[in-house]
């Protein structure tokens, strides 16, 4: 026999043998998590809940959220949630529990989003690009030095953000750096560029790591603040890391809001003096506006299994705050009646509450197992060279 057909024999058996596996365990699962400036009290309640019940119901207080998804994807501050949640320590574990990750940028808040005054009579309100900088390069160094990059995470991640050079979107993927160095950037960059919402940073420019590719990117949010039915997308066409998926039907999809960005729109502090809405409440409209409609979007998309999407959004009783709320406006996130969108427009108020529908999200995701998908037999690491050297 031909040593080419030997070859297409025994990888058509190793490629049955994988995708019998992904049959078995169904359901590919998707976490997305919403940006919204520095606003980050529903995710943050959210990640720390479903982190506390995945340990509770596998009875394995080392459990991560990581272990029980298969991408991971995050706008602005969602982001900087999803990038922690995913970074590889070095052994194959994630850098960050869900409940430090929420306790680190709230204790360093006020650095990452240090206020600073431009304009002739200092009147505008900016933050600091430097000090955000100083602490995501700290997030993302290991105890040895290494700088992380978007190789180097337990799980696929997803974030975008929008380029200037080109007009378009520009959407950070370790799948797209798993195939190039040219699409390969550091971690804290990108958690950067996905942060640079116009009214409050100067674009922040950034280069792969091996100089070839370069951005000058703004805010995700802007196109992207939802980046639940990217993540969607991203993994119906990724047949490399998710050969099993061809539809809606394959997945299991848990999206976080982060509360309205406003709070008030155009209709309270927002306002001038002249009726017109000021440049920032422009911003915070659009951000809500496109966490709505993808949400609608996958509502109807999900309509035949409403069940296996998921989402998690305050129902305007919150008040604007920092990221890191205070233990008793956790639970309100959590106590408030879930929101589901309807097909062809409209939502309804959930008897269960936000608390309940996650509690009953792990129960699914722990029946399927900690890993759904298993390493792609064409990535790099499946691969290694014979110690013969033949």
């Amino acid at each position: 026999m031909e040593l080419s057909k030997v070859t297409l024999e025994i990888f058509s058996k190793l490629e049955q043998k994988w995708l019998s596996h992904c049959e078995h365990t169904k359901k590919t699962r998707i976490l997305s998590i919403d940006g919204g400036g520095t606003n980050g009290i529903v995710s943050g309640a959210s990640l720390i809940r479903l982190e506390d019940q995945i340990r509770l119901n596998t009875g394995d207080p080392q459990a991560r959220i990581a272990d029980f998804f298969d991408l991971i994807a995050g706008t602005g501050i969602g982001a900087l949630l999803a990038a922690m949640l995913s970074a590889d320590d070095g052994t194959g574990r994630p850098l960050f529990s869900a409940r430090d990750a929420v306790n680190l940028i709230s204790a360093r808040n006020s650095e990452l989003f240090k206020l600073r005054h431009a304009g002739l009579f200092h009147r505008r309100r900016r933050y600091s690009g430097k000090s955000m900088d100083k602490v995501l390069k700290e997030v993302f160094k290991r105890e040895d030095g290494t700088v992380l990059t978007l190789k180097d995470t337990c799980k696929p991640i997803l974030i975008p953000c929008f380029d200037l050079k080109s007009s378009a979107p520009f959407v950070f993927s370790r799948a797209d750096a798993s195939e190039s160095q040219s699409f390969n950037f550091e971690l804290w960059k990108v958690c950067r560029a996905t942060s640079a919402t116009p009214s409050l940073f100067k674009p922040f420019n950034l280069t792969s790591v091996d100089g070839k590719t370069s951005c000058s990117a703004v805010d995700g949010g802007l196109v992207m603040n939802n980046p639940t039915a990217a993540a969607v997308t991203h993994v119906l066409h990724n047949k490399r890391d998710f050969p099993s998926v061809n539809g809606v039907e394959d997945l299991l999809v848990l999206s976080l809001g982060n509360g309205p960005s406003s709070g008030a729109g155009c209709g309270q502090k927002v306002v001038r003096y002249n009726g017109e809405c000021s440049t920032s409440s422009v911003v915070d409209i659009v951000l809500d506006g496109v966490s709505e409609t993808i949400d609608q979007m996958l509502g109807n998309a999900f309509c035949w299994n409403s069940t296996d999407y998921v989402r998690i959004q305050a129902n305007g009783l919150l008040r604007e705050e920092v990221m890191g709320p205070r233990m008793e406006e956790q639970e309100e996130v959590l106590k408030e009646r879930g929101v589901e969108s309807l097909p062809f427009g409209g939502k309804r108020l959930l008897t269960e509450t936000n608390g309940q529908r996650i509690e009953n999200l792990v129960q699914r995701l722990v029946a399927s197992r900690k890993n759904s998908i298993p390493p792609s037999p064409c990535k790099e690491s499946a691969v290694s060279p014979l110690a013969t050297g033949r």
